[in-house]
């Protein structure tokens, strides 16, 4: 059952700002929460709402999983945006005014694209492509994406072909990590120890030296000599680049904080979900990054009131026998009590996050696994922009 379609509870009255008066001005949505509760389908019905609404939009995952270019309608995705098929698009009833273009990050081809970019000429490149800490940070999975991220967000914002882009960003455990990577990119360039490795001459002589100075005589304490040597050559090969690096952290640290960027926090309504989206929620403020609005995903519509399931069950005996519908009597209640404690989880959020504008999508059994599950979806984010022609 598609329940996304009929789901009601948590509408917006007219006279209540819903998920698309939050967008309307915003240029860039980033979608944060924990694992599992549907953050990447959002994010994918988020996108085709906006273009629905006739703007050109750029959707991108950190997510490698194959499960969205599935839903999307597309064989996979790759390191630069694919425009979603019309054709897909018509035939489960989504009309766009306007586009989307989904994505997902690779880090090795992001990190090899932005070298060919910033390395003063070829020669450097090779350099760097060659070094041995290069290949191995490139084609880490774990600390790699917030980095690429950055470099290509950069990448969107300039190019400017984009009236909004939409990033899915990973669990919550690394999320925060991605919205203070500009920051903590920048510190790292000017830490004293890589202010002398990025020395124009005789790193090698520095970190082989008993009379090296006292950052690196640590660093060489910890890692070893043949290893900081290593890392010497390696920040010797990029350090023409430096500059662009930082100017990418400036630029997408500017933009984290940019009037036109917005947080859509996503949750479901279970107990772990909430003390964590709301544990979230607290450190986006700190940090005083926008978030402004929260999506609960995956929520039990209460199928009867409780008065009702003795009158189901009497009126069932004559075609069931007593047996079975004392069993359809039971798995009623049992809905009725997962619809419940939904309930107070939304409650919790409530509470906390009541400035919030909130929206409650039902749940749908098994995965969002076509576009026409998310077009259901993103009814029901925006109230019904996707539409047949």
């Amino acid at each position: 059952m598609k329940s996304a379609d009929k789901a009601t509870a948590g509408a917006f009255p007219p006279d209540e700002v819903g998920l698309r008066d939050v967008l309307r001005d915003r240029r860039m949505c980033i979608c944060v929460g924990t694992g599992g509760v549907g953050k990447t389908t959002s994010a994918a019905a988020i996108a085709i709402g906006l273009a629905a609404d006739g703007r050109r939009v750029a959707l991108v995952t950190i997510d490698p999983s194959r499960r969205l270019a599935g839903a999307l309608g597309l064989s996979e995705l790759s390191n630069e945006p694919q425009l979603l098929s019309s054709e897909h698009l018509a035939p489960v009833g989504i009309a766009l005014r306007g586009e989307v273009w989904a994505m997902v990050l690779d880090p090795k081809r992001t990190f090899d694209e932005l070298i060919t970019r910033l390395a003063p000429d070829e020669r450097a490149r090779e350099r760097v492509f060659a070094n041995h800490i290069y290949r191995e940070l490139s084609g880490a999975v774990g600390g790699s994406h917030e980095f690429t991220a950055i470099a290509k967000l950069y990448e969107l914002d300039r190019d400017g072909g984009y009236d909004a882009i939409v990033l899915d960003t990973p669990p919550a455990r690394n999320a925060l990590e991605f919205v203070r990577a500009p920051q903590r990119l920048m510190q790292f360039f000017d830490v004293p120890a890589l202010r002398l490795l990025l020395a124009p001459a005789g790193f090698g002589a520095r970190v082989a030296s008993h009379a090296a100075a006292p950052a690196l005589a640590l660093l060489r304490r910890l890692v070893g000599v043949d290893l900081l040597t290593e890392i010497a050559l390696f920040f010797g090969a990029v350090g023409g680049s430096i500059s662009g690096f930082r100017e990418r952290a400036r630029a997408v640290e500017a933009l984290l904080h940019d009037p036109a960027t917005v947080c859509v926090l996503v949750s479901s309504p279970r107990g772990e979900a909430v003390r964590e989206s709301l544990s979230f929620a607290r450190a986006l403020r700190d940090a005083d990054l926008p978030l402004g609005a929260l999506i609960v995903n995956r929520v039990h519509e209460e199928p009867a009131r409780a008065a009702d399931l003795d009158a189901v069950e009497a009126a069932l005996v004559p075609a069931l026998g007593a047996r079975l519908s004392r069993q359809v009597s039971a798995s009623l209640a049992d809905s009725q009590r997962r619809a419940q404690r939904d309930q107070i989880g939304i409650g919790r959020l409530r509470a906390e996050l009541g400035d919030l504008p909130l929206t409650v999508v039902a749940q749908i059994d098994g995965p969002v696994g076509d576009l026409e599950m998310l077009g259901a979806v993103a009814r029901r984010l925006f109230g019904e922009p996707v539409q047949a022609p």
